[in-house]
């Protein structure tokens, strides 16, 4: 943890954070309501989020330079974030707004395999025991919501893909600030995505956006995209990317109780879901309990 750093200071973040994890948790219900596909929906949302930081940096005179290193490393990075919200979009339209979030919850335990490897440091048992939970809570929802075998998937790829940037940018963040960290990769997204777009259907009228879907995309692109992306990043500055990781899965809570309001998605799921995902949340919220338990006792 950086020297800076203080109890004011990370209590600010977490705030900021929790704050932040509320509005990914609307993006769900957006992607829901716009029409286009997956990959469209991506790079309409990538390209407006890019704009409008491209814009604040005009507007402040911000020096965005970086080097040549650091720009290839957020650059790549940007196909993580890509990939990312294609699957996480793709699971969204496969399946249904809870079973995306739910599975989006196995972030967790990604993290705590990824985050050791990545920083070389031993794997904790109480992390990896949290990873195991989860992993339970999702066998059993794959167990009783078989019809979304495929969203279910998409889901737990996005949970990686979003686990890898986030262990990335908790370095990044340390010596290069969160908006420009959120500018390039966002910048990566947008040249691999169109790369992809290419490659395979072209810009093609299935792309053609109804009018409501400008509304959404505008709000996506900016409230929730280059405004969060860049919040979230910035809180890694005195938060681990484990507790990041932790608290980000609330957004299933704020998601799904959001579907519920907007969709009324309940109706749909099994009593197996609702094991399953019980598991997992109870597993977020006890871990933080579990963590100080064990510090508080190794401190005696």
């Amino acid at each position: 943890m950086p020297e800076h750093s203080s109890p004011a200071g990370i209590n600010k973040n977490l705030v900021i954070l929790h704050f932040t994890v509320f509005i990914w948790g609307f993006t769900s219900i957006l992607g829901k309501l716009i029409s286009v596909s997956a990959v469209s929906l991506v790079w309409y949302r990538v390209l407006i989020a890019f704009i409008s930081l491209f814009l604040y940096f005009k507007f402040n005179r911000t020096d965005i330079k970086v080097s040549r290193q650091s720009f290839l490393r957020l650059f790549f990075t940007g196909a993580l974030v890509g990939g990312h919200w294609i699957l996480f979009f793709q699971a969204i339209k496969s399946s249904t707004v809870p079973v995306t979030l739910v599975c989006l919850s196995s972030m967790t335990l990604f993290t705590a395999f990824f985050e050791p490897l990545f920083n070389k440091k031993k794997i904790s048992k109480l992390e990896i025991l949290a990873g195991i939970l989860i992993i339970i809570g999702i066998l059993i929802i794959f167990k009783f919501e078989t019809r979304y075998t495929k969203g279910i998937i998409f889901g737990l790829l996005s949970a990686a893909f979003a686990s890898l940037f986030g262990i990335i940018n908790s370095k990044q963040v340390k010596v290069i600030a969160a908006p420009v960290i959120a500018f390039y990769e966002l910048m990566g997204a947008l040249c691999w995505i169109t790369i992809f777009i290419f490659a395979t259907t072209g810009f093609t009228k299935s792309m053609a956006l109804h009018t409501s879907d400008v509304a959404y995309l505008v709000l996506l692109g900016t409230i929730c995209t280059s405004l969060a992306y860049v919040a979230g990043v910035s809180v890694m500055r005195e938060i681990s990317a484990f507790k990041v990781a932790l608290i980000t899965n609330l957004e299933p809570v704020y998601g799904i109780l959001m579907s519920f309001i907007f969709f009324g998605e309940n109706d749909k799921m099994k009593l197996g879901f609702w094991v399953g995902a019980l598991i997992i949340l109870s597993t977020i919220f006890l871990f933080p309990v579990a963590q100080k338990r064990i510090v508080q006792y190794k401190s005696r």
